[in-house]
This record gives structure tokens, C-alpha cells and sequence, in this order.
């Protein structure tokens, strides 16, 4: 199989492409762009979704389209055929938030086939799910790229790998891990109710289209998972101890009722950003991970500490080893938004289909 993987060049390499939302689009965009920039890059054969798979030939824009048009009209479920027809060394690119795409990984990986992923659902849930993908890619040889699950691209797993295989002992991580949490308690000033702040922020694109999903520290859960197994922890997600934002009377509304009972956060977040300014302190939704166990949840932090600076939709994310252990190594950029996902998706397409 080996043999085999290293036969296949930039030019032979084929992608599919798992998912036409934002992220699936923002990719689509950014594969013509370069192609206009004439970098040489694999041949995108299919865009897929829940419904629908087609062949792009040379115009991934109409085959997108369509499948955006099917996703609005059809009953169907993702024609599997299609991406029966890829081979060794070809690329799977799972743009999906999808439970079902993810079970996959594992299997398209022990085929041969490699698995770039913005999904967290890969490494960020079971571990047994992750230990699954990690000996499938090593059996076959074959590699996952998950550089856009943590931070949007953003050096984090790649630092922490390359820590880990360098003989570094990390003693823990911490950080602020979604960029939609960062963009609203940098937003949340006293001015206006936080309520106002999350209906802004779901405008914006910031959140998720229900912000339960990012109030409720799951997503930061599943990130700071990742960032745990890649620093060798064997950690389960039961063993995340995770603070949510969101009342249980808010939780208990269907979907369609949110948006007008979001002023069941303000009283609640109000009281706790006037806690933490009297005593001079900022808030930061945090995920945690030390010899003391992993926690998600909001926390009071001194202006000084290295997560509380940063701006907007910012990452920040501090590692404490036996190498960086007087001050953290601080990693920081944009944390949010399609483009730079999109952006570490292909990064991660390049580098393996270079290898």
C-alpha cells in the first residue's frame, strides 16, 4: 500500500469535497484562486452533501451550485457510489459538521485513502474513535489532516506534535478556543445586554444558525479533546468538565423559540461581568487541561494573563512544557470564520498531496 501512496503525484491525486456550506464554499473559492495563480493542485472530482454527489470536471462552481440547489429540493441521501470511485492516495475533505461522515474516517483512511477534515467529530468525541483513525492511518500509511478542527488553521497541533516527538513534557494547556465565545465577552461591555451581543453575533456569522451550540462549551469541549490527544493525554469526554452558558429553560426551547428568549442570559452574565470588574478581571470562555484533570467554562483573568489580551474573533491558547515553563508558548490569530478554515483545509490537501 505504501508503495503504492507514493506513487501518486500532485497531478494524479483526486479530491472530494464533503459539504457546501460556508466552509465548503470558502474552499471551492479558494481552490480557483490559486488555480488562477497557476499553482499546480489536485484535480477536485466531486462536491458532495447530504444529497447529492456530482462530478465537477473543470467547474467546481456549477457542480457547487447544484449541490447547493439539491440540498434545498431533494429527499436523497449522498450518493456513496461516487466516492467509491476514488483510489490510494486520494484525499477526502470532510467540510461537514456530519456524525455519520466522520464514523467514515477510519474506514477511508485503512482504504488508502487520506481524510483532511474540519470536523471535529473525528478526534473531538469518543476516544475510541480517535484511536481508531490514528491505527487506520498508520496501517495504511495514509495521513489526517485535522490542522482546521482546532483554531482555524492556526499552528496549534502542529506545535504541540512537534513538541511531543521532540522529548517535550507538557504540563498543560489552556485557551480560548472558540472565536465566536472571544468575538462576544470581548464584545459584552456593560452597554448593551448580552442577549443584543449573541443576536449581533449570529448576524455576523459568528455562531452557529441555534448559539446554543457555542453557548454550551461543547464545541470547546470537542476542541480542547483534540488538543489533548495530540499531546498524547488519553482523554475521554465524560472527563471534561464543562460549565455551559445556557440556562436549563433555554435549553429546554425548540429551536424555533431561541432567538426570542435569548434575555434569559443577560441577568445571569451581567452579574458576573460586574464580579469580575470589580476586582480589575476580564472574562474568557477558557478550556483547561492539566495534571488536575480538563475543564470548559467561563473564567475571571487578570488583564496580564496570556489569554486575556487579543482582539475580536481571536485564538489564544497557552502551552506550559518542561521547554516553555517560565513563560508559556502563546499562540494567537484568528479563530473563526470560513475563509481561514478553508485556508488550513487546502494547506493540509497541499502537504500531503506534496508528500
Amino acid at each position: 500500500m505504501s508503495a503504492q501512496l507514493r506513487a501518486v503525484s500532485v497531478g494524479q491525486t483526486r479530491l472530494a469535497l464533503l459539504g457546501t456550506g460556508t466552509v465548503g464554499s470558502a474552499f471551492v473559492s479558494r481552490y480557483r484562486a490559486l488555480q488562477q495563480r497557476q499553482l499546480v493542485l489536485p484535480a477536485l472530482e466531486v462536491v458532495a452533501n447530504s444529497r447529492i454527489a456530482l462530478a465537477c470536471a473543470d467547474a467546481p462552481e456549477q457542480a457547487l451550485e447544484q449541490a447547493r440547489a439539491a440540498a434545498r429540493s431533494s429527499d436523497g441521501q449522498m450518493h456513496r457510489q461516487q466516492l467509491g470511485h476514488l483510489r490510494a492516495g486520494d484525499i477526502v475533505i470532510d467540510a461537514t459538521a456530519s456524525e455519520a461522515v466522520a464514523a467514515d474516517h477510519a474506514h477511508w483512511l485503512a482504504q488508502g485513502i487520506h481524510v483532511v477534515t474540519a470536523n471535529k467529530l473525528g478526534n473531538g468525541t469518543a476516544l475510541a474513535r480517535a484511536r481508531q483513525i490514528d491505527a487506520a492511518a498508520r496501517a495504511a500509511n495514509t495521513r489526517y489532516g485535522d490542522a482546521a478542527t482546532v483554531g482555524a488553521g492556526l499552528p496549534l497541533l502542529a506545535s504541540i506534535r512537534a513538541l511531543v516527538a521532540g522529548g517535550d513534557h507538557i504540563h498543560s494547556i489552556e485557551g480560548v478556543l472558540s472565536g465566536s465565545l472571544a468575538w462576544l465577552f470581548h464584545r459584552h461591555d456593560g452597554s448593551q445586554p448580552f442577549s443584543a451581543c449573541v443576536r449581533e453575533a449570529a448576524a455576523a456569522g459568528y455562531t452557529e444558525p441555534d448559539p446554543r451550540i457555542d453557548l454550551s462549551g461543547e464545541d470547546v469541549r470537542r476542541k480542547l479533546l483534540i488538543l489533548a490527544r495530540a499531546a498524547g493525554v488519553a482523554l475521554e469526554a465524560e472527563q471534561v468538565q464543562v460549565e455551559s452558558l445556557v440556562p436549563a429553560a433555554l435549553a429546554a426551547l425548540p429551536a424555533s423559540a431561541v432567538d426570542g428568549a435569548l434575555e434569559l442570559l443577560d441577568l445571569p452574565l451581567a452579574a458576573q461581568l460586574l464580579q469580575a470588574r470589580a476586582q480589575g478581571l476580564r472574562l474568557c470562555f477558557v478550556g483547561r487541561l492539566d495534571r488536575h484533570g480538563a475543564s470548559v467554562g467561563l473564567r475571571a483573568l487578570p488583564a496580564e494573563h496570556p489569554l486575556a489580551g487579543g482582539r475580536g474573533t481571536d485564538n489564544r491558547v497557552a502551552i506550559h512544557s518542561d521547554r516553555y515553563n517560565v513563560q508559556p508558548l502563546l499562540i494567537q490569530g484568528p479563530g473563526a470564520g470560513a475563509e481561514v478554515t478553508a485556508a488550513a483545509l487546502l494547506d493540509d490537501v497541499l502537504r500531503i498531496a506534496g508528500n
